[in-house]
């Protein structure tokens, strides 16, 4: 029996694209139906991605984008309706994380954190927003379980996923006026290269010794796979990872309780690969 494609004709815009979980969701929209518009800043890395979209019968559409530059989304969105004729689904994932103790980083440091994790949002946001009130699409913003529960050493990045998360409750009850669904993805330790990218934004070949077991890592096809089911049921946030669910329910019910683990296990953010 022929399996049902849940976005079948649907076109799907995705920042962040090239790695991680943008380009696994990228390939599990296009198994479910998706036409994908892939957009990052290594044309490289996006134009492979699209060939093995395309040779597996679905299109794709290759835009080089940086979301830290004014312009760069609105012609990416112009693009995609060229192409496609509408935009249903706009996927705000593209992200790296600013870590480091509070007295070794800057106001620079946390400037740019936020220029890409939250006004990259906003940009991506702003440039296609007429376009899902045109389709009644899906919104989705990529938050994080450290946007519910900050530890030391990750103030810039756990700051940037709290207003993600603030931006996302906000947006859902407004923006369900126009018939659009917001939901926030916030991941726990899934597999990426989020650990090569250093505090300037730059991919770096070797990553920090992972300080984490490797069964608490979830692949990024599970994850992605989890991300699309939370998407098609118009949800209003998937916490992914059983790790990231136990996380996030003791910081909700049990707050004390996961302060006192943090402080007693001195528990820390990943390191800055150099």
């Amino acid at each position: 029996m022929r399996r049902r494609r849940r976005f079948a004709g649907n076109a799907v815009f995705i920042t962040g694209a090239s790695s991680g979980i943008g380009a696994a969701l990228a390939r599990e929209f296009a198994r479910e139906g998706g036409d994908v518009v892939l957009a990052a800043r290594r044309q490289d890395r996006l134009e492979a991605l699209a060939a093995e979209i395309t040779q597996a019968g679905r299109r794709a559409l290759v835009v080089p984008c940086d979301v830290t530059r004014d312009g760069d989304l609105e012609r990416a969105a112009a693009l995609t309706r060229t192409a496609f004729g509408k935009l249903d689904i706009v996927v705000a994932n593209a992200g790296f994380g600013v870590v480091g103790a509070l007295e070794t980083l800057s106001l620079d440091d946390y400037r740019r954190q936020f220029e890409t994790n939250v006004f990259g949002v906003l940009r991506t946001v702003y440039a296609t927003l007429e376009d899902l009130k045109k389709t009644r699409g899906r919104l989705v913003l990529l938050g994080s379980v450290s946007g519910h529960v900050g530890v030391p050493g990750s103030s810039p990045y756990s700051m940037s996923k709290f207003a993600v998360h603030g931006l996302a409750a906000s947006l859902a009850p407004e923006l369900a006026a126009h018939g659009i669904a917001v939901t926030l993805i916030s991941p726990g330790f899934v597999e990426s290269e989020i650990r090569q990218v250093d505090n300037r934004g730059v991919w770096r070949r070797e990553a920090p010794a992972r300080p984490i077991p490797g069964l608490l890592v979830m692949p990024t096809p599970t994850a992605a796979r989890q991300i699309v089911r939370a998407v098609a049921r118009r949800r209003r946030e998937a916490v992914i990872t059983g790790f990231g669910k136990a996380v996030v329910f003791l910081q909700r019910h049990a707050p004390g309780l996961l302060a006192t683990v943090v402080r007693r296990f001195a528990i820390k953010g990943r390191r800055e690969p150099r």
